[in-house]
């Protein structure tokens, strides 16, 4: 029988119980919540009269705990009805219903008697087959099932969510000793599959994977941050973006976890694995114990490495902890000559081999953390886990890095690696050196589109398994490519469907964008069947190139200006009115541009975790790509009856007005930028391209045809106008907006009624474009518009808000 997931419980509420729950509901999973029943009154259920058998107040424990995190900032579920899918209960009056579930998780505090005492109660209950799994993250697998039936045994194992669920990819899968393989096969699909995650099947070892090389490598930089007397500042600023890794570094990082987490799990490792040949490393160094004492655990206390204070003008400053006396200081600037050497190279992968060849401090500290870092990891396998790649990926899903610790390494080159490791003494692992003594040379290789990786046993590169569901672009787009430029790439995806993939500086929309969408569009439909866009970077698209915009708008070169704008209008209308479907794959942030030229494809394939939204009104304009045509065409579609058609155009004028942003896929839907039954989200960021493809082959192989344009979107002229006007003045009059905030406003608001007409008419797209344009050149005339585009553009950020 194949195994299906339909009801979990999850049997402890707090912060990993009630995410781990919310997740589930995201992708549509029925999801039973228990936790304890209080033992007394609070103060409030006493004034109400209630008592401790009243059900509100039993279920108080995990109500509240679910409620807590629903509120809380990043959202761990997508869209707020989505909370509907969880019910609440209490372990005595509901423990019974687990029978009815199809796996059950425990989330239940860090010990092991308690852990034992729930498993001994979830086994009265427990339908025989249910997979049972414990949300630990590192009590051995092995204790936990003691005295339990061989049924259970052959059903449990460790899963190991990392915090928040929602938005950190990594699942360790930690088999006990009795667990079936079935299980884990089933487990190890079903997570990446269903929950979108990078599942990876780690050993029964203390901490697993992640937090064993992740918690290493922390510690390993708090040791060398005092042998090097760096401050935090140079240390954040050496560890984030610049190699991938997130813009909160190390020390930020810590402070959000909480240094007292990361104190717990180092305290753990320092106790529990004596024979790690880098033991005392987990030993605390003294200004993490001066901090503990002190409880600066971070953003919970208010303090840890930075301090936030109020001065007394009002205003906020961030303080910095000077780890050699422990007083906060203003913080200091760090800047090393190495990092301006990589200013130009985008790929963070070939940057790695010019860090270590600098001749600073920083340099000298990428040789020393990598040295430690490779040495480290090379003696992980197989005591952690059999494949390197699985570090790789559990680094990657769990810590945000954007390459593991192999990959890096392959990045710097092997015989590189081994020196900067001799160099600071390490010694060289035997597989190590025979890999080094080989004609292979690297850990990973790419083979027909797929990656491979050095097989310690086999001696040879051997195919990661799980790829044949993935398309994975990194690995084909050389080989496959069929026509490029600086900005655009077109890639054969195989069975007759091409990709266009932006490469331009955060995929930002520009004239090479638009001319490589042409030509690729151009070239698909004489030999294609259907297009997909999509991309590997960050982002899918932050918008338009405002650096453009700016140029033509304060040379006043307004026909240019007006041409170029034309252009981005037709190159979304060529999407829309292809004679081949095409099909927009966004993911992360899809704003502005980015988000009209996903309105205009056929259909829309989003990822799950896609922030999209028509942004403009930030910088002063409107949006000029089509969106404001589309949302006006998208409120028409709507009216059905004479008193709810302004209302329905209301929503969408507002939805551009307040520049909203979808803070899901699923949210899009309620700001028109989705569809209902035309576009869908997808939960894995892995698969997401292959499904695409596969929907753009679909509508061709169902005989696809060339769209007519339309000539018949109502608009509702003065009847909209006058109202939104109206709005605006009171607006403007109670101070809400600007005057020049009112003034884009009422400019969209023309564009959006289709003109001063005296009544309702229908109006073709090419009408609405035309105004659409007319407004965002006269707003690029004004002064507060160039204003802010000049000030977006120092910031070197990209047409959002």
């Amino acid at each position: 029988m194949k195994r299906r997931i339909n009801k979990v419980a999850v049997v402890g509420s707090g912060i990993m119980g009630s995410g781990i729950a919310c997740h589930f509901a995201n992708i549509g999973v029925e999801v039973l919540l228990l936790d304890i029943v209080p033992r007394e009154l609070n103060d409030k259920e006493k004034k109400q009269g209630k008592t401790l058998k009243d059900k509100v107040v039993r279920n108080r424990i995990v109500n509240d705990a679910l409620q807590n995190s629903l509120k809380s900032n990043p959202s761990p579920i997508y869209h707020k009805d989505f909370a509907k899918r969880i019910t609440t209960g209490n372990l005595e009056d509901d423990i019974a219903k687990v029978k009815d579930v199809d796996w059950i998780i425990e989330v239940v505090v860090e010990r092991l008697d308690i852990k034992q005492q729930v498993f001994e109660n979830l086994e009265k209950h427990r339908t025989p087959g249910t997979i049972i799994s414990s949300n630990t993250s590192g009590i051995p697998i092995k204790f936990m099932n003691k005295d339990r039936s061989d049924d259970f045994k052959k059903h449990f194992c460790g899963t190991h969510f990392f915090n928040p669920p929602r938005y950190l990819k990594l699942l360790e899968i930690i088999p006990g000793p009795d667990t079936s393989k079935e299980v884990l096969e089933f487990l190890n699909e079903y997570g990446e599959k269903f929950l979108g995650k990078t599942t990876v099947i780690a050993k029964d070892t203390p901490a697993f994977i992640g937090n064993r090389v992740g918690i290493f490598s922390i510690m390993s930089l708090f040791h060398m941050v005092k042998d090097m007397d760096m401050t935090i500042e140079e240390v954040d600023k050496l560890t984030g973006p610049v190699i991938g890794r997130p813009k909160s570094a190390t020390f930020r990082t810590v402070d959000v976890v909480g240094l007292d987490t990361l104190v717990h799990v180092a305290n753990g490792l320092y106790e529990n694995v004596p024979k790690d040949e880098r033991h005392e490393l987990f030993k605390l160094p003294d200004f993490i114990e001066k901090m503990m004492e002190n409880k600066w655990y971070g953003s919970k206390t208010g303090q840890g490495f930075y301090k936030k204070i109020k001065n007394k003008d009002g205003s906020s400053e961030i303080k910095s902890l000077d780890l050699n006396s422990l007083d906060y200081r203003e913080k200091q600037r760090a800047k090393f000559s190495t990092l301006d050497k990589t200013k130009s190279i985008d790929d963070v992968a070939k940057r790695f081999p010019v860090l270590v060849e600098g001749d600073d401090k920083a340099g000298e500290f990428y040789r020393k953390n990598f040295a430690a870092l490779f040495a480290y990891v090379q003696y992980r396998i197989p005591e952690i886990t059999d494949a390197l790649y699985k570090i790789d990926d559990a680094m990657k899903a769990g810590f945000g890095w954007q390459h593991g610790p192999f990959e890096i390494w392959d990045a710097i080159g092997l015989d590189k690696g081994i020196k900067l490791m001799k160099n600071e003494g390490y010694d060289i692992a035997d597989w190590i050196s025979t890999l080094a003594e080989s004609d292979t040379q690297s850990f990973y290789s790419v083979k027909n589109g797929a990656t491979y990786f050095y097989d310690i046993d086999k001696k040879e590169h051997t195919k990661i398994p799980g790829q044949d569901a993935f398309i994975i672009l990194d690995n084909i787009r050389e080989s496959q490519e069929v026509w490029s430029n600086k900005d655009l790439v077109a890639t054969d995806l195989g069975d007759g469907i091409l990709n266009i993939e932006f490469r331009s500086k955060m995929n930002s929309i520009g004239g090479d964008v638009l001319n490589g969408i042409n030509t690729a569009m151009d070239i698909a439909e004489k030999e294609y069947d259907g297009v997909v866009i999509s991309n590997t970077g960050q982002n899918f698209s932050v918008g338009a190139n405002i650096g453009m915009i700016f140029m033509f708008a304060v040379e006043q070169e307004y026909e240019e200006l007006n041409g170029a704008i034309k252009y981005f209008q037709d190159t979304m209308m060529r999407m829309r009115y292809s004679s081949i479907p095409t099909v927009a794959a966004p993911h992360q942030m899809a704003l502005g541009g980015g988000c009209e030229l996903s309105m205009h494809a056929d259909k829309v394939v989003a990822h799950a975790e896609t922030y999209i939204g028509l942004v403009e009104f930030g910088v002063g304009v409107i949006p000029g790509g089509g969106g404001s045509k589309e949302m006006t065409r998208r409120a028409a579609k709507t009216y059905q009856k004479d008193d709810v058609e302004l209302n329905r155009l209301r929503e969408n004028f507002l939805a551009i007005g307040m520049a909203k942003v979808a803070k899901s896929a699923h949210e899009a839907y309620d700001l028109n930028i989705l569809e209902h039954g035309k576009d869908i989200v997808v939960v894995s960021r892995d698969r997401q391209l292959a499904i695409a493809k596969q929907h753009a082959k679909l509508m061709a192989d169902n005989g696809y045809s060339q769209p007519v344009k339309t000539n018949d979107i109502k608009v509702l002229g003065r009847q909209a106008l006058g109202a939104f006007l109206v709005g605006t003045d009171q607006m403007k009059a109670g101070r809400y907006i600007s005057e020049h905030d009112q003034k884009i406003a009422n400019k969209l608001a023309y564009v959006m009624s289709g003109g001063d007409l005296s009544e309702a008419n229908y109006v073709s797209e090419q009408y609405l474009l035309d105004l659409e344009r007319e407004a965002f050149l006269s707003l690029c005339g004004e002064r507060k518009t160039l204003e802010r585009l000049q000030h977006m553009i120092n910031k070197g950020k990209p047409l959002r808000n």
